[in-house]
């Protein structure tokens, strides 16, 4: 098909009133979707403490406060008002869903878990006394329709997994963190190899071998090696893995 019939008609437009044509999407009549938003915002922070409330407290209420906002713009972008059912209508079951999806996405705990334990909740605030005093296990279970044993195991304990960074929770002194198996110097205390051992470091440069002995004997970290020896960490670690490097061609001859 030939192009020419087009740069024709391009070529013979007009502007209308000295501007440039130019495209605009036809607005649906009584289409504001600003307005929209504007009257519904209040609509997102009742809804986004209510699913907070009633669901989870495991994501922040404003974090689904902004997971709201955003699928309110679409909802407004998406509505087509036919008569059949309200924005307002629209709206709520867009943010409902919206913010339930965002929980889905953040959950640590499966659906089942995190029913039973909105189940014990719900029993030991029914049987917590004015007084505050916390209900009987044997209570409770009766409440919920289980033994004992079960609402150990399977209610009083079904709450959510916490990430933490390990940087942050690890210790040497915590008991999970600690290793059954001998550590290198039990296994290197008697024999050919700990005799071996000896002589290789005797035989590191002065340097070296006090890095070694702060590190491994004094038991102190790189920086305090560092202001030890006047240098900084960084150097610590250098030298530890040159002393590192000699040790161990020394233990394979």
């Amino acid at each position: 098909m030939s192009a020419e019939p087009m740069r024709q008609a391009f070529a013979n437009a007009q502007l209308l009133d000295g501007q440039p044509l130019t495209y605009k999407p036809k607005r649906r009549p009584g289409d504001d979707r600003d307005r929209l938003v504007r009257e519904h915002l209040p609509l997102v922070r009742r809804i986004a403490w209510h699913v907070h409330g009633s669901m989870s407290t495991i994501v922040d209420v404003e974090d689904l406060v902004q997971v709201g906002l955003i699928a309110l713009v679409e909802a407004a972008a998406t509505f087509e008002d036919r008569g059949l059912v309200s924005f307002r209508h629209y709206c709520t079951t867009r943010l409902r869903g919206a913010m339930i999806d965002e929980l889905r996405r953040q959950a640590t705990t499966t659906r089942g878990a995190m029913k039973r334990r909105r189940q014990y909740a719900q029993a030991v605030a029914a049987l917590t006394d004015p007084t505050g005093r916390a209900p009987e296990e044997a209570a409770v279970a009766a409440r919920i329709g289980v033994s004992v044993e079960r609402l150990r195991a399977d209610y009083a304990t079904a709450d959510a997994v916490r990430f933490d960074s390990i940087d942050e929770v690890y210790a040497d002194d915590l008991p999970w963190f600690a290793d059954d198996s001998p550590d290198a110097f039990a296994q290197l205390a008697d024999g050919e190899t700990r005799n071996r051992l000896i002589a290789a470091i005797s035989a590191l440069p002065e340097r070296e071998a006090q890095v070694i002995q702060l590190y491994y004997v004094e038991e102190l970290n790189l920086e305090e090696i560092g202001q030890v020896l006047g240098v900084g960490a960084a150097r610590i670690c250098q030298i530890k893995a040159s002393a590192h490097t000699r040790l161990k061609k020394a233990m394979m001859r």
